[in-house]
């Protein structure tokens, strides 16, 4: 990751050759969330520890994406299988503190907790037949200026464009289909991408599909320009309230009951602890989506 930039209120960089500050979908529903939630993942940068479950989601992933990467006539469950146990040996390359998670590689719950990811995977296939598409980008990173100066970076699980050229952004989640407020935040996701798209290519995705694959169910909704323009001045709001607090230091905490999840309750005021001395201002780039960003 590169060295966070020092960026002065309004978002200018104060040394040059470095990223300039940019807004996730994830560090955005940080900050709608609880600022302080924001300041704890973004600013701090706060070590958190992943759940099963939230390592799951992100093996799943993987093992998708590589899936779309075989003939199309290879994309069967058998297949899947075979790609699950090389997909999760690769992150433990990338990331060898995920290892602790178990008690070695002998550990009766490693093989339930793969076999769990087997059963997601089983459940992919009963949504979509993965032959019959041929997906234009998986795992695309993707980056956009708006018009007030506001930079947006995302990565979008799968983009499809038909032959007769409408998109499809597609987002998979390990988890169930949520009630009312996870429903709202993983379209709030969508909707950014669809966004980052539109102001990329100059055109609205036709669909934004997303696939609970615990649940079996699949949440389709088509988004039209006025609603974009709407969350687009969402967004811009959002940047201001960012940098507004960044140059105090004055990110207030939001308690609510997703703060019993929250891997920094003890360092919140709300629950009578004292946070971190405030660090300053660096630049909040996103980088790379953490296995926490596969929270669904």
């Amino acid at each position: 990751m590169t060295e966070p930039a020092r960026a002065a209120a309004g978002g200018t960089l104060r040394n040059s050759g470095t990223r300039r500050p940019a807004l996730s979908p994830s560090r955005a529903s940080d900050f709608k969330q609880c600022p302080l939630l924001y300041r704890f993942r973004a600013v701090d940068r706060l070590p958190e520890t992943p759940t099963k479950a939230q390592v799951r989601g992100t093996v799943v992933h993987s093992v998708l994406e590589r899936l779309f990467g075989l003939p199309t006539g290879e994309r069967d469950p058998a297949q899947a299988r075979a790609l699950l146990n090389p997909a999760w040996q690769d992150l433990l390359a990338q990331q060898p503190e995920l290892g602790e998670l178990f008690d070695g590689p002998d550990d009766p719950e490693l093989a339930g907790w793969l076999e769990s990811a087997n059963t997601l995977l089983d459940a992919y296939f009963e949504l979509e037949d993965p032959r019959r598409l041929e997906p234009e980008a998986c795992e695309l990173r993707v980056e956009t200026e708006l018009a007030s100066g506001v930079l947006l970076r995302g990565f979008i699980d799968r983009v499809d464009v038909a032959p007769t050229g409408e998109i499809r952004l597609v987002d998979y989640k390990t988890g169930a289909a949520p009630r009312e407020i996870g429903e709202a935040k993983a379209m709030f996701q969508m909707k950014f991408y669809a966004l980052v798209l539109w102001r990329t290519r100059g055109e609205i995705p036709r669909q934004l599909l997303l696939m609970y694959l615990a649940s079996k169910q699949s949440l389709a909704y088509t988004p039209d320009e006025t609603e974009l323009r709407r969350f687009e001045r969402t967004l811009e709001a959002i940047w201001q309230a960012i940098l507004r607090a960044g140059k105090t230091g004055d990110f207030r905490p939001n308690p609510s009951r997703l703060c019993d999840y929250c891997d920094h309750k003890a360092l919140c005021p709300a629950f009578g602890g004292t946070p971190p001395p405030y660090p300053g201002w660096p630049e909040p780039d996103p980088g790379p989506e953490s296995v926490l960003d596969r929270t669904d």
